[in-house]
């Protein structure tokens, strides 16, 4: 009898286990319908589930009656697991990347790379060339990514282009829209398409080796900085 009480105990842990990321879901259903809370999953702490609001990550408690935003810490290293968290969810694989549609550049020993999703009438875009000048040893990856109308022309005028590491600078630095009118086998509609499968949102986006995002202008010392954190330098 004790036997079989105990196996049943340990069967209803572990079914109350496996179970608790599901109970959380279907709680938050049932009382908070209208919120839309993402990526529920079980954190180091007991009790405790990580998840997405609004893209912003959050904490709820097992009932499903409480949130809390802001970021766990790992007393015994230190280590900031919400940090963690926010690298996973703005990441993409990198290896998915079609980099042979993207321009490239290769600086240095180019061992470093970045990619960069990139519209040539965007100001932050034309500001954050002025960034990307900066960095040495790095191959960028420049994905032209037209998301205003009359961006679109342009860039494929610029891929079709002999030199078109060339071409993009003077669009992207002067305004200076190529002069020939040559159609020719170009990756715009596919980049477009890419940006809208990996959640591309606005220009400019960075995206690192790892996969991280960033959204916006980047300074060149954030750049480095976010190399060293991510050990790509």
């Amino acid at each position: 009898m004790y036997k079989i009480l105990l196996a049943a105990l340990i069967s209803a842990w572990a079914f109350s286990s496996q179970a608790s990321v599901e109970s959380v879901q279907i709680q938050l259903k049932q009382k908070y319908p209208k919120l839309n809370i993402e990526n529920i999953q079980k954190t180091e702490m007991q009790g405790l589930y990580s998840a997405t609001l609004d893209n912003q990550i959050i904490y709820i408690g097992e009932n499903a009656e409480h949130i809390l935003i802001g970021s766990m810490i790992r007393l015994k290293d230190q280590h900031n697991l919400t940090k963690d968290l926010v690298v996973k969810n703005k990441s993409i694989d990198w290896k998915s990347l079609p980099l042979q549609d993207a321009i490239k550049t290769v600086k240095g020993n180019g061992k470093r790379q970045i990619a960069v999703f990139s519209d040539p009438n965007c100001p932050y875009c034309k500001q954050l060339e002025n960034q990307l000048d900066q960095l040495k040893n790095v191959t960028i990856y420049t994905f032209i990514y037209p998301i205003r109308s009359q961006s679109v022309q342009p860039s494929k005028q610029v891929w079709c282009e002999a030199n078109r590491t060339y071409a993009w600078n003077n669009l992207i630095r002067k305004g200076i829209v190529p002069q020939t009118l040559t159609a020719c086998a170009n990756p715009i509609d596919r980049n477009l398409k890419l940006g809208q499968t990996i959640g591309i949102q606005g220009t400019p986006t960075l995206i690192f080796s790892n996969g991280f995002k960033a959204a916006g202008v980047v300074s060149a010392e954030q750049i480095e900085s976010l190399w060293k954190e991510f050990k790509l330098d």
